[in-house]
């Protein structure tokens, strides 16, 4: 419901950031991030999800957070997140300590929206080892969208999370938040699926999806998004829908990344070798591709 005001507005508010030739940026959505309890669904990636980063870092992408990146609806004290997962908050503020860390929120950590929340939840955390307070992202800025100004080419990225319009997980979301805490948290510990979520519901993820290719249609914008956890890449002749997937599928992760001006569905897997050794591997799903490919000019 009024996705189309909803995306408008999210444009029209949107931190821009210049990307060139020489920019190499990865797109991570929906991971998710919890008290790595049973109901954490993004622990049982954390050790992909933090080779990945590091891999990431090592190599000099810029790091983009597609929204939901904290499971703010089901945790009210982002500081059991933050220490359930403090290996991968250090490696985040590594990124933003040398300006390659971007976060947009999404509807799961859409108290980002509130200055004050941003302040007092990723500002600075309690350091338990030294017993005392010490900065994590201090004055970061976490915006509801990102505009990506390519400067060779002047062309546009809308990055987005896309609940925007999305009526149960955009206008009544503190319902659903109540509900996800009290509820949904607890049983889809034993199988319940949430029938609000996109990721669990076909037909509600096609609904978003046909909006989204609306949404590009008439206003003619690259867009990349997450929400709905389906991974998508287009194939020729498609709008330039991106989709980046999640973090929290049960044996990888997916993202999108941009280097050399071209674009990719990537994907990280534990899968073992030939001896039968674990190990965490890249691979390219769908591209690379020109980004021009995909620009309206």
């Amino acid at each position: 419901m009024f996705t189309m005001q909803r995306l408008s507005g999210a444009y029209a508010r949107a931190r821009r950031l210049p990307i060139d030739s020489e920019s190499k940026i990865i797109f991570f959505s929906d991971v998710h991030r919890g008290d790595n309890s049973l109901s954490d669904e993004f622990a049982h990636n954390q050790n992909v999800y933090y080779h990945a980063l590091q891999y990431y870092f090592k190599n000099g992408f810029t790091y983009i957070e597609v929204g939901d990146g904290d499971e703010l609806w089901e945790h009210s004290k982002f500081e059991v997140i933050r220490y359930a997962h403090s290996d991968v908050f250090m490696l985040l503020r590594a990124f933003y300590q040398d300006n390659r860390c971007h976060m947009i929120y999404g509807n799961h950590n859409v108290a980002f929206a509130k200055q004050h929340h941003i302040e007092n939840m990723l500002f600075s955390f309690y350091d338990e080892y030294e017993s005392f307070f010490n900065e994590l992202f201090p004055d970061i800025e976490v915006p509801e969208a990102i505009i990506l100004e390519d400067q060779e080419t002047n062309g546009e990225i809308f990055v987005v999370h896309g609940h925007q319009g999305d009526f149960i997980n955009d206008q009544i979301w503190p319902v659903m938040k109540f509900l996800s805490r009290y509820f949904w948290r607890f049983f889809h510990v034993v199988g319940f699926r949430n029938p609000a979520s996109p990721a669990k519901n076909v037909h509600k993820r096609h609904k978003i999806e046909r909006n989204f290719s609306k949404y590009i249609q008439m206003n003619k914008k690259m867009l990349i998004v997450g929400h709905t956890h389906r991974p998508k890449y287009p194939k020729e002749n498609e709008l330039p829908y991106f989709n980046t997937g999640c973090c929290i599928h049960p044996r990888n992760i997916t993202g999108i990344e941009i280097t050399n001006h071209k674009i990719s569905l990537i994907e990280w897997r534990i899968s073992p070798n030939d001896s039968g050794v674990l190990q965490i591997k890249r691979r390219v799903i769908r591209g690379p591709r020109p980004i021009s490919d995909f620009m309206f000019f």
